[in-house]
């Protein structure tokens, strides 16, 4: 099918939502509840258990037995209660990843406590428009930590329903602010797939929306899913990529297969640059990236460099192109924000 389609559906027995643009799987959302007491998005309230001198951090202890780890240690102290949260998914026998810096989601809106101030997407251009958003949002009044984020579908959005979902959002902030004191507490669930899907999605609205119990079969979800649970990612002309994680980084290597044209390994690295964010943010794969591309002459790497800057440029997960070593090994990091999908798919077997 052509254009953006969302589909709502259930994978592995939990619920999930998949978006597909012309046909193609391009963002994928599951509930990893099941398989973590708390995943990315989630608010809690930690107690700080031990400060790191030295490295600028502090571990916490999290609900459910759970320890977090948190990089700014600035005025905090041993036994202090403060809100945080969750930012990514920490490999088993390691701390959690959260943040003191809450971000409350909304479809039109997004809530900043602690962050004031009134901004308006840039993807929003008219001056009228942004006025007349930015008033709404003075209208809300915001406490004067507080800050708010107007997306860029507000801008067909109706005022009311605008003024209505920021109303909410500021009341749970400040109800949320009011529960710091006391011990480890989940104090906001991160959003279900069906409800990210809806306030992520929405812009520009899709052409179709599929849902029931078959929809993920009926769209190609499933076979799209069974080809991100294999290693091998097949590449044009007959090449292919290995992505295997590792417990320290997550490799990835690329070959030219029996393609032995001069041309063969630029093309086979270029179309593995181009689609390796899809792959990265599908699979749920993230930390120390380290990629060893099919054997080209030094001159060429500047082209790889600028087709992975492209790839990488619109990613919402933060992504750090580090670029090539001694050995010829291109570096990346880009941040945990997933449960892997492998991970997953081994929960519910």
């Amino acid at each position: 099918m052509k254009g953006r389609q969302v589909v709502l559906g259930q994978l592995f027995g939990v619920e999930a939502a998949a978006l597909l643009e012309d046909g193609v799987l391009t963002d994928l959302l599951v509930d990893a509840n099941a398989l973590s007491p708390l995943v990315p998005g989630d608010i809690c309230r930690g107690v700080v258990e031990r400060l790191m001198k030295g490295q600028g951090g502090v571990f916490l202890r999290l609900p459910e037995g759970q320890r977090g780890y948190l990089r700014d240690r600035s005025g905090l102290r041993e036994g202090q209660s403060l809100l945080v949260q969750v930012t990514g998914v920490a490999d088993e026998g390691k701390a959690t990843p959260v943040t003191g810096r809450i971000l409350l989601r909304g479809r039109h809106v997004l809530v900043t406590p602690g962050a004031p101030g009134i901004n308006v997407s840039r993807r929003i251009r008219e001056d009228e428009t942004r006025a007349r958003l930015t008033g709404l949002g003075q209208a809300a009044l915001p406490p004067e930590d507080t800050g708010i984020i107007i997306r860029s579908i507000a801008e067909i959005a109706e005022d009311e329903d605008i003024a209505g979902e920021l109303r909410g959002l500021l009341d749970l902030s400040a109800r949320i602010a009011g529960e710091v004191a006391g011990g480890p507490e989940l104090l906001l669930g991160a959003p279900s797939p069906h409800e990210q899907a809806w306030m992520d999605w929405a812009d520009p609205e899709p052409e179709a929306v599929e849902e029931g119990p078959d929809s993920f079969e009926r769209c190609g979800v499933l076979e799209a899913v069974d080809a991100l649970l294999s290693p091998v990612v097949p590449l044009p002309g007959g090449a292919h990529a290995a992505i295997e994680p590792t417990r320290a980084l997550l490799a990835i290597d690329v070959n030219t297969g029996q393609d032995a044209s001069p041309a063969a390994a630029l093309k086979a690295n270029i179309a593995l640059a181009r689609d390796l964010p899809r792959q990265l943010r599908l699979r749920g794969l993230g930390g120390q990236v380290v990629v060893d591309f099919a054997p080209v002459p030094k001159r060429d790497r500047a082209t790889l460099d600028q087709v992975l800057r492209a790839a990488f440029k619109g990613e919402s997960a933060e992504t750090s192109l580090i670029g090539w070593t001694t050995m010829g090994l291109y570096e990346i990091n880009r941040k945990r924000d997933r449960i892997p999908l492998h991970r997953l798919a081994q929960a519910a077997r």
